[in-house]
């Protein structure tokens, strides 16, 4: 009895003043924060299935952050400590878009505020960034800006790719530039690649049906290009 008795007592670590109560508060705060992020994540993401070992992730991340700072509290030495432990930890994890990273700063966040006990300021923060980012994709903010595309094309070595495909560009895309040229099956075949963004409520069928029609119904394929943050 007495022991649990002890356990609801206030315990204070080189000045920092610890009870049961603000450690269960601290972290049940922090896992309805990082539920409702990952949940926002779940309704942001573009992918078609979202990985689920990220979105557990972004539920643990909160908690993790503020059973930290609980315990570190204003210890210079612990925060040190836990500096050069974290240094030690590699990350193997496939690099993702920014958008994942905002959402990672934003549990950090979450759980920095419930291990200070500022809930009321962290649920505030969480909230209306999450609405934030719903809104942001509910509007397609942002969406003008069209995605890059890449654009491989097999050409005969007869034809002069140089200048082949220009009408069709002017036609379907705002922007295309050459990027590659190799020779492929012993040089018989040229292999093209262009940089392009397609025009917007263009038809991408009829686009490479048309490049078709041009390359003599060879090889065309149309990609989204990787990203500077992907793999």
């Amino acid at each position: 009895m007495e022991a649990l008795t002890n356990l609801f007592n206030q315990t204070v670590i080189d000045g920092t003043s610890i009870t049961f109560i603000s450690a269960c508060a601290t972290l049940f705060s922090a896992i309805i924060f990082g539920l409702i992020i990952s949940v926002t994540y779940m309704i942001t993401t573009n992918e078609v299935v979202p990985n689920r070992n990220f979105v557990m992730s972004l539920v643990l991340i909160p908690a993790v952050m503020g059973l930290v700072i609980l315990l570190v509290g204003n210890n210079l030495v612990r925060v040190f400590s836990l500096a050069g432990t974290v240094s030690l930890i590699r990350y193997r994890s496939v690099p993702g878009d920014p958008k994942d990273i905002a959402y990672i700063l934003l549990c950090a966040a979450a759980g920095l505020a419930a291990g200070i006990g500022f809930y009321l300021y962290g649920a505030l923060g969480v909230v209306l960034l999450c609405v934030l980012m719903i809104l942001l994709n509910k509007f397609n903010f942002a969406s003008s800006f069209e995605a890059q595309k890449i654009l491989k094309v097999t050409i005969p070595e007869d034809l002069d790719y140089q200048g082949l495909l220009d009408d069709l560009f002017k036609e379907y895309t705002t922007a295309s530039v050459m990027s590659r040229v190799r020779t492929t099956d012993l040089g018989s075949l040229y292999e093209v690649m262009y940089s392009i963004k397609m025009k917007k409520d263009v038809n991408e069928k009829d686009f490479i049906d048309a490049v078709r029609c041009r390359n003599g119904n060879l090889t065309v394929t149309l990609a989204l290009a990787p990203t500077e943050y992907g793999a």
